[in-house]
C-alpha cells in the first residue's frame, strides 16, 4: 500500500480501457480477497477484456434485460486503477429501494485514503450533465465509512429500508444537485 499522502485530487473518471486492464485484474484480486465478486473467473475476464470493456459500454444505450441505462467510469491515478462507480440514467422499482442512481467501489488497498469521497464527487457531476438533479445514493447500514462519503457530498439521509433476512439494511440519501 502506497503512502497516505497520495494526491487523491489528480484522480479523475475515465471510460473503461483495456489499457488499465492489469491494474484492474490486481484491483480484483483485492476484492476477492476480502470475499467479494466470487463468481468472477478472473482468468476468463483477463483473456476477455476487451469484449468485457465493449460490454460496459453498451450498457449506456442498449442495457441487458431488466437493468436501466448506466455509464460506468473508473476512477484513475497514475494510470492506476482505483475504483468503479456506475451512474444510473433512471431508476427503476429495485434502484429506488436500494441501488440508488450511483454505485461505486474503491479497490482495498486505497480505502481511507479520500477515493471514496472523490469518486462519488465526480460521478455527481456526471450525474447532472445527464440531466438528474435529485439523486438516490444507498449503502449498507453496516458501512460507516460510504455513509461518512455520503454525507460529506451532500447527501440527505431519508430512511433506512429492510431487505431480505439476513441481509444489511440499506440507507437511503438524497443529493440535490441544483
Amino acid at each position: 500500500m502506497e503512502s497516505k499522502t497520495e494526491n487523491v485530487e489528480t484522480a479523475h473518471l475515465a471510460e473503461p480501457s483495456v489499457f488499465l486492464m492489469d491494474s484492474y485484474i490486481e484491483a480484483t484480486k483485492e476484492f476477492k480477497s476480502e470475499g467479494l465478486y466470487p463468481e468472477l473467473d478472473l482468468e476468463d475476464r483477463a483473456k476477455n477484456f476487451p469484449s468485457y470493456i465493449e460490454e460496459l459500454k453498451l450498457h449506456r444505450t442498449a442495457p441487458p434485460e431488466g437493468l436501466v441505462p448506466m455509464t460506468f467510469f473508473w476512477l484513475v491515478n497514475n494510470n492506476e486503477y482505483i475504483g468503479r462507480v456506475s451512474v444510473r440514467h433512471e431508476l427503476n422499482e429495485n434502484l429506488l429501494r436500494a441501488g440508488g442512481h450511483i454505485g461505486y467501489d474503491i479497490r482495498p488497498s486505497k480505502r481511507r485514503l479520500g477515493y471514496g469521497k472523490r469518486i462519488l464527487e465526480l460521478a455527481l457531476i456526471e450525474a447532472k450533465k445527464l440531466g438528474i438533479h435529485k439523486v438516490l445514493v444507498t449503502c449498507d447500514s453496516t458501512n460507516i465509512a460510504s455513509r461518512k462519503i455520503i454525507e460529506s457530498n451532500g447527501g440527505v439521509f431519508e430512511n433506512e429500508m429492510s431487505l431480505e433476512e439476513g441481509l444489511p439494511n440499506k440507507l437511503r440519501f438524497w443529493i440535490s444537485l441544483t
